[in-house]
């Protein structure tokens, strides 16, 4: 007798694979599962949880495992699925480019608050990866326009993509380069950065997910602020009148910022920002 062909359903599958994750101990296994499915079946989370019951074809089911598989080896979901969301817009994710935290939102909402009565803002975006900071501030500020910069090509690519997704490519400029140097000459009103932040001695404990993203977005020297003592430095001669710069900081590191930016004479520190969970994230820096 023919041994009959066993039938996965939408919870059978969910049940099992959160399980796997858990013995793999990767973190948030249920959601995890659910998300690499709905983009599988390309539906909703919530289709998941109407149509439980509903038998997979084979050819989900291979998608599925091999993403499983890819999970469990710890690659993060956005890169599994190509994509992450961030202040509610969809962007485009490769190993290529850091993926978008929502704590960066802070850092977005702070730079748009600010540039709100302003009649043409221009923007600069140090280290863009995937353009979610810039590009999110220009669909959200429509008479702005942006210029970013990314040492990396690979990132600019990803970025020029996402411009063109949403349709605020013409207002955007790219530069590949080292922080301020392609853009010598140029005044904004806005200076925004999320740089790398971590202290080198401190990639090798990160989880194996963040370790999987470039090292070029993570790692900020031996304490973590060679990029911001760079940005304080230099940013001065890139400011308008009345300009600023926004910058997302690391555990620890907002006064220590603060104080470095305080310490050259040239600007005031407008604001700290803490995060969600009570971090001093954000650094706002007003030009005198």
């Amino acid at each position: 007798m023919a041994n009959k062909k066993e039938i996965w359903t939408v919870q059978a599958i969910l049940n099992w694979t959160r399980q796997y994750f858990l013995d793999k101990g990767v973190e948030n296994p249920r959601l995890d599962a659910e998300v690499l499915l709905s983009h599988i079946l390309e539906k909703e989370r919530l289709y998941l949880y109407v149509h439980f019951d509903q038998p997979l074809e084979d050819k989900e089911l291979a998608a599925f495992r091999a993403a499983v598989k890819q999970r469990a080896a710890r690659l993060p979901v956005a890169y599994i699925i190509g994509s992450k969301e961030f202040m509610g817009l969809d962007f485009e994710v490769t190993p290529a480019v850091l993926i978008p935290r929502p704590d960066t939102e802070i850092l977005v909402e702070a730079a748009i608050s600010r540039l709100a009565l302003v009649e043409e803002p221009c923007i600069l975006d140090l280290g863009t990866g995937s353009g979610a900071i810039c590009i999110s501030m220009l669909k959200n500020l429509p008479v702005a326009r942006g210029t970013t910069v990314d040492i990396s090509p690979e990132a600019l690519i990803v970025a020029k993509r996402n411009a063109a997704k949403h349709q605020i490519e013409q207002r955007l400029t790219f530069y590949q380069g080292n922080l301020f140097i392609p853009v010598k000459g140029q005044k904004f009103t806005a200076i925004v950065s999320n740089p790398p932040y971590i202290p080198e001695g401190d990639i090798p404990g990160l989880t194996p997910e963040v370790q999987q993203e470039p090292n070029l977005a993570l790692a900020g020297g031996e304490d973590g602020l060679d990029f911001y003592r760079r940005i304080v430095q230099e940013g001065r001669n890139y400011l308008t009148d009345n300009g600023f710069i926004a910058m997302e900081v690391g555990i620890g590191q907002a006064r220590l910022v603060a104080d470095m930016a305080e310490k050259t004479g040239y600007y005031k520190v407008s604001d700290i920002i803490k995060d969600y969970g009570g971090i001093e994230r954000v650094v706002v820096l007003e030009g005198l």
